[in-house]
């Protein structure tokens, strides 16, 4: 009787598993089709700014989308860059002026997110470690302050921004608009930064300060360090936040200071928009963002992952 009972048991078991694998595998691969045709969502507006900066206008009003087999490249949209391969080694005031462009984008985008980050570790560290009073507002208000403020339409500051930057000479400079973006970004820094200093034990500070460290000590030698990795993916961030802003740029700047997204909206001429010129400005800038999730990616996940946003 035990053995028919075993050999039972193990019938049903075997039949069991053979209905779950089929399940198993039907499952995972819908998940992937998910995930195919996700990618494919996200991935098609690079795809078609790509082969739209090889467009001709014919091309691009019938709306072929499959180079050599839709339309043939052509090198139209870079060539009034001065980018393609008959006028790169040519003069060409377009592509110097792309080239300061890019130089401001670089500029404000890479000196904002320095700025933001500095700051923003100070603030985060200061309400990790310490508790603060101000009315009804405890640590948890303010950080929700300071997170609140991305609520906030960039638009009703519009007025405000003007009167002051005017006011204050900073209209068209690069330290007007790295000013600006600072205030923009920091709030993101700020939260990040926040939950990744609470993931850090405090006994090791502490020993630090029996050890004989100051507070700043400890901070610098002990906090930092491993805070880093949370540190990169929120400067990260912020320089993908900053590198892609359009409004404050067009409002602030007129000539010295404006970047590329500004650059990219004013491809419109009295015969309606180039689009081929757009889209080949639109590749150039968005390929620095491209080799940055390529080849900073494990810093990104290592910092998010590591307690940065949970």
């Amino acid at each position: 009787m035990a053995l028919d009972s075993i050999r039972h048991n193990g019938a049903e078991n075997s039949t069991g598993s053979r209905f779950r694998r089929p399940q198993f595998l039907t499952g995972s691969l819908l998940i992937y089709a998910a995930l195919v045709f996700w990618a494919f969502i996200s991935l098609f507006p690079i795809y078609w700014t790509m082969t739209t900066s090889f467009k001709t206008a014919v091309n691009v009003t019938q709306g072929h989308l499959i180079p050599f087999v839709d339309f043939t490249p052509d090198w139209k949209g870079w060539r009034s860059l001065g980018l393609s391969p008959d006028t790169i080694f040519l003069a060409s005031t377009v592509r110097d002026e792309f080239m300061r462009r890019f130089a401001n984008s670089v500029i404000a985008s890479a000196g904002a997110s320095f700025l933001a980050v500095v700051i923003g570790s100070l603030a985060a560290y200061g309400l990790s470690r310490f508790s603060y009073k101000f009315l009804w507002l405890r640590n948890k208000d303010i950080s929700f302050f300071f997170l609140s403020q991305l609520i906030l339409p960039p638009v009703v500051l519009a007025m405000p921004f003007l009167v002051l930057y005017k006011h204050l000479m900073l209209l068209d400079t690069l330290t007007g608009l790295i000013l600006v973006y600072t205030l923009m970004v920091l709030p993101i820094v700020i939260w990040i930064m926040r939950d990744q200093f609470d993931t850090i034990p405090v006994e090791l500070e502490q020993a630090a300060l029996v050890d004989g460290c100051s507070i700043w000590g400890a901070f610098m030698r002990i906090v930092l360090p491993i805070a880093l990795p949370g540190m990169v993916a929120a400067f990260i961030l912020s320089v993908i936040l900053c590198w892609n802003e359009y409004f404050f740029a067009a409002l602030l700047t007129s000539s010295n200071a404006k970047t590329l997204p500004v650059m990219v909206a004013s491809q419109t001429g009295s015969q309606g928009i180039n689009w081929w010129s757009m889209a080949a400005i639109a590749t150039a800038a968005i390929m620095p963002l491209v080799l940055v999730g390529i080849f900073l990616e494990r810093f990104i996940v290592k910092g998010l992952t590591a307690g940065a946003v949970k």
